[in-house]
């Protein structure tokens, strides 16, 4: 797979991700449900800085490690494809499950930063996330990216965040975007659910491949 390719499918599934509704969802539609529209886009932002954050640490951190430590390269392919499994089969199982939208004043943002922080610490207080980033780097980056690769990874994916969760802001303020997303619900997470599932069989292939590998040599 050429490296363009590479990133293309990085970008591809941290999107599906994203769109399969949790806790981040939950609080960018109900910032833009509450409160005014540039509150939900605030929310955006914050996402988006949140896995700019999530992938500088995973780009920065993991990939040295493994670079040095052959042992944690495969411990992390395993474990993290057994944690991708699970999450790919919970999010196939509540693929019919309703989405709750609380429409009061408590859910208010109140102010662009107010709406921006909030959104931020969300996505920074979400272990998963930070698994989930690094789980994906283990498994779809090659063995020695590219400089190049390493440093726009972070910025494309800020953008990814922030263009899925500005969607989700202008949906939840306006009531037929809404109806259409909430229809099309059970496909968005049958569709992530599968492609995580798959990937982390993939991802756990390989670190068993590699343990085998090792051992024999």
């Amino acid at each position: 797979m050429s490296e363009i390719a590479t990133i293309l499918s990085i970008l591809g599934v941290f999107l599906l991700g994203a769109m399969s509704p949790g806790p981040s969802f939950v609080v960018v539609s109900r910032i833009a449900v509450a409160g005014e529209r540039t509150d939900g886009l605030a929310a955006a932002i914050g996402m988006g800085i949140g896995g700019f954050i999530f992938a500088i640490i995973a780009v920065a951190g993991l990939t040295a490690l493994l670079v040095q430590i052959a042992w944690l390269d495969i411990f992390l392919r395993i474990a993290g494809g057994a944690y991708l499994l699970w999450i790919g089969i919970k999010i196939w199982r509540g693929a019919n499950q309703p989405i709750e939208i609380a429409n009061d004043a408590s859910a208010r943002a109140g102010s662009f930063w107010r709406a921006l922080r909030r959104a931020l610490l969300v996505q920074l207080a979400n272990p998963k996330t930070a698994i989930f980033y690094a789980s994906m780097f283990a498994a779809m980056l090659p063995a020695s990216p590219p400089l190049w690769m390493l440093l726009v990874l972070p910025p494309l994916l800020f953008l990814n965040e922030f263009v899925w969760y500005a969607v989700v802001a202008f949906a939840f303020s306006s009531s037929r975007p809404r109806a259409a997303y909430l229809g099309t619900k059970h496909w968005i997470d049958r569709a992530a659910g599968a492609v995580v599932g798959a990937l982390g069989i993939k991802l756990m292939w390989e670190g068993m491949a590699a343990a085998r590998r090792g051992f024999a040599g």
